[in-house]
């Protein structure tokens, strides 16, 4: 019998704020940038909360990389959670 359901991806979780988006597309431009790094699984990014949550492999990229990415876009970053 076929497993018809995708497998979910085990990963670790961090959150971070987020300071500077102006409306939903910035949210969507940074999970667009923060899924396109190696490592990272899913990106879910808040304009509503100003937080993102990132899912990711430790042993491909770590938080310090990921808050990197997002002040590339020029966003003011701070880490909440692990």
């Amino acid at each position: 019998m076929l497993n018809l359901f995708k497998k979910k991806t085990q990963g670790t979780t961090v959150v971070f704020k987020i300071d500077g988006m102006h409306c939903s597309s910035c949210s969507i431009n940074i999970d667009g940038e923060l899924e396109d790094q190696p490592g990272v699984i899913e990106a879910k990014t808040s304009y509503a909360k100003a937080k993102t949550t990132i899912v990711y492999d430790s042993s491909r990229v770590n938080p310090e990389q990921l808050k990197q990415v997002i002040e590339g876009l020029d966003y003011q970053v701070s880490e909440v959670s692990k």
